[in-house]
């Protein structure tokens, strides 16, 4: 017997209440996360002036040395450019601006000839200097270095866009760590412990629980290469014995409807993974807060998939925890 995925009958008033509960956090959350966010942000854009002398020197050199200062400089112009955009203009190598923008590790390859990448850096430097926004950072007109006012102004333009043009991906993040937080707080009050080591996922001992664990898994039914899968909760149960499988919980929110079936796939495809190695009892869920629809849970409990609402985490006790 299912928890949710059985129950076709109490979808609709669920659905409600999620989406309730997921407006509520926004409303009185999301600015936040935003305004912190653009505060780190606009750090980073001062930081980005003083390294281009205040966007008076946007030379090879410059772009050579501080990679990282491009989507900054992207946002600078006016208008701002978009990434694939400023590949096209500027006529320069895809990969050479996806390096620079790498989030993890901006960086220019090696293996690029020297010619080539002064070419194309000049390129960009050129698009750039000719598309700065001169309403925006007023000292270029005379010439001059910008006082503090005008510093800190810019920045925080600028930081607008950039957060802007991640709204999204903010949003996300601050709901995952509020759902995991909520998760956390439920298995903590039932006597389980998070396990903050790597440890492999089957080493955990009775009563525990881990964030964001690499599970390896079989890609198809018939074993061969195995991949590893990100989780974002596994739960080793009070209840197991040595050789037993733990439970795998998804986290996911969603602030529309829209966007919803065209992730729904995603977890069919963990869902396969993990029974291809675990066998068909493995307990994978979902741990659901937002807009979610009769067509994306319908889909999801026609793979197998079961779910627990935030709104009611009680549920979670069902999973024999």
């Amino acid at each position: 017997m299912g928890i949710n995925l059985d129950k076709p009958q109490l979808w609709k008033d669920d659905i409600k209440s999620s989406v309730d509960l997921y407006n509520a956090w926004f409303m009185e959350f999301a600015p936040k996360a935003f305004r912190e966010t653009r505060a780190s942000t606009a750090k980073s854009v001062e930081l980005a002036l003083q390294k281009t002398e205040y966007l008076r020197d946007i030379s090879v050199v410059v772009l050579e040395k501080y990679p990282e200062v491009l989507p900054i400089l992207r946002m600078s112009t006016c208008p701002p450019i978009a990434r694939d955009r400023l590949i096209g203009l500027a006529g320069v190598s895809k990969t050479l601006v996806l390096n620079m923008e790498n989030n993890e590790r901006p960086h220019i390859s090696s293996r690029m000839k020297k010619s080539q990448l002064s070419n194309d850096l000049q390129k960009i430097s050129d698009i750039i200097t000719k598309m700065i926004d001169s309403d925006i950072f007023t000292w270029l007109q005379n010439r001059r270095l910008p006082d503090e006012t005008e510093i800190m102004r810019s920045s925080t333009i600028v930081a607008d866009r950039l957060c802007g043009a991640v709204a999204d991906p903010i949003i996300r993040n601050a709901q995952e760590k509020r759902q995991l937080a909520a998760i956390a707080s439920f298995l903590e009050k039932n006597g389980y412990k998070l396990v903050k080591d790597r440890r492999h996922y089957n080493e955990m001992p009775p009563g525990t629980f881990s964030f964001h664990t690499n599970v390896p898994v079989f890609v198809s039914e018939n074993a061969g290469d195995k991949v590893n899968i990100p989780v974002d909760v596994v739960v080793m149960p009070v209840s197991a014995k040595e050789g037993d499988i733990p439970l795998f919980i998804e986290a996911k929110s969603a602030g529309d409807f829209a966007n919803v079936n065209k992730r729904r796939k995603e977890e069919a495809v963990k869902m396969q993974q993990l029974k291809n190695t675990f066998g068909n009892d493995v307990s994978y869920s979902l741990f659901l807060c937002g807009y979610f629809d009769s067509g994306y849970l319908g889909y999801e409990a026609a793979e197998g998939i079961d779910w627990i609402w935030e709104h009611r985490i009680t549920d979670l006790k069902k999973l024999k925890i």
